[in-house]
């Protein structure tokens, strides 16, 4: 085993030790991190619907759910490339580690720009495909002007805090996570609610934020990880490892953007109700994303272990590690499933005073959050798929559930007694069928070995 690759800075070694305690110390840092990612999309929330109003709240949503998008193509492929150098973590060859590491930086930097330049250009076909109604628009389309601008520095976080995964560090993402949370949040108040610059200030803070955190990730990475670094000898193309880098990374994008894809599929459905549905569905979105973030968060730390344990050919510990997952995750979602449930209107009631829109939103909670299990055991598999060098399976797990929730909606909210709650309903039906799947193949995959 590499010397260079183990000693990286706060490195966990999950191919060794208690298999519970290693999941843990390596996940808790990752949930923290998506909650403080959630909790200051939460507060561009709270001060656009408190400070400007219901249709500044209806276009940020609107505009949430673009970016997620457009983001989810970019960190799925981050993601691959983080399957791919965790197994060589595993395995040790530090020599295959730092010329994947080359390639994937230059490959998915250069599409991030591609894609920046795409986005402004196609500013207005986004905006005719997501219905957005005339009240609404001018506003998503200046806090998309600005907001788009913070792609590239959303690639440098989430390469370099996937590269550092991979290595078994998930503190130091986190702290720089952290810090551009109260960044974007002082940001917010500053701009908003102090010098009333409108969306256009929400969308600033945001933007300004995830440059603090990117450059202060790429530098300390690059600073403190040797392994990171690029090296004359590694730094060019070698055909084999970028085909295993483009299989990992493709697919798992692909993955990624099915899944954010219909969600902007549904999200159109849902505009053509109204500002009232919009407005509630985006702030229910933001609650129910909050609520199950850490559950995905801790598919992708069993990721990182299946990878790292499957580059060791530790079979076992990965048949051992799955039990752990799937334990740890009906125990969490149960948990939370309880709570959103109990306190659905509280919860409404801190982004919005409309009784109607807080109405709307409770539906929704009550229907998705009895079902937070599903989606758990889903992100396991996408976990596991990925970290075995099977990402085709991964898409196939997100049509399955993507394409039955999105033929759902449209069908079950064409209902007039049923409305926008066949949007709601379709949801966690999608997500059973999507993990009957996911059995289904990990089972024929450990049969198959």
């Amino acid at each position: 085993m590499s010397s260079q690759l183990r000693g990286a800075d706060h490195s966990v070694d999950l191919t060794r030790g208690s298999i519970t305690g290693g999941l843990i110390r390596f996940a808790v840092p990752l949930m923290i991190g998506n909650l403080l990612q959630q909790f200051y999309n939460i507060a561009d929330t709270f001060i656009v619907g408190r400070f400007i109003g219901k249709e500044a709240l209806a276009a940020v949503g609107s505009a949430y759910s673009v970016m997620v998008f457009l983001t989810s193509v970019m960190i799925g492929l981050c993601m691959g490339s983080g399957a791919f150098l965790s197994i060589q973590f595993g395995n040790g060859d530090s020599r295959v580690f730092s010329c994947g590491n080359f390639m994937s930086f230059v490959t998915i930097g250069g599409f991030s720009l591609v894609m920046n330049a795409a986005v402004y250009a196609a500013m207005d076909g986004i905006l005719a495909l997501l219905q957005i109604p005339g009240e609404v628009y001018p506003l998503i389309r200046s806090y998309l002007l600005i907001i788009f601008g913070g792609i590239p520095a959303a690639f440098l976080y989430n390469y370099f805090a996937c590269c550092l995964r991979s290595v078994g560090n998930s503190v130091v993402p986190l702290v720089f996570l952290g810090v551009s949370a109260v960044l974007n949040v002082l940001l917010d108040v500053l701009l908003v609610a102090v010098f009333s610059f409108g969306i256009e200030g929400a969308a600033a803070a945001t933007v300004i934020s995830q440059y603090a955190s990117g450059i202060g990730l790429c530098a300390y990475a690059l600073a403190k990880n040797p392994s990171l670094r690029f090296k004359k000898d590694t730094a060019h193309f070698e055909k084999h490892i970028l085909k295993r880098i483009l299989s990992l990374s493709l697919l798992t994008s692909l993955q990624q953007s099915i899944m954010n894809f219909g969600i902007l599929m549904v999200q159109g459905l849902v505009n053509s109700f109204g500002t009232a549905v919009m407005a509630a569905f985006s702030a229910a979105v933001k609650i129910d994303t909050f609520a199950y973030s850490p559950v995905q968060d801790f598919g992708n730390a069993f990721s990182t272990f299946t990878a790292q344990n499957r580059g060791a050919q530790k079979d076992e510990r990965i048949r051992d590690g799955i039990k752990t997952a799937f334990a740890a995750v009906v125990i969490f979602c149960a948990a939370i499933s309880l709570l959103v449930v109990i306190f659905a209107k509280q919860l409404m009631s801190i982004f919005a005073e409309d009784p109607e829109i807080i109405r709307i939103g409770v539906s929704y909670l009550r229907t998705e959050g009895v079902f937070y299990c599903l989606i758990g055991f889903l992100f396991l598999f996408y976990g596991y798929f990925r970290a075995v060098e099977r990402p085709v399976i991964s898409v196939v797990l997100t049509v399955v559930s993507l394409g039955t929730r999105v033929a759902l909606a449209y069908l079950l909210s064409g209902i007039p007694s049923v409305g926008y709650n066949g949007i709601w309903a379709s949801i966690p039906i999608g997500w059973a069928l999507a993990d009957i799947a996911g059995l289904y193949f990990m089972k024929r995959k450990n049969k198959d070995g």
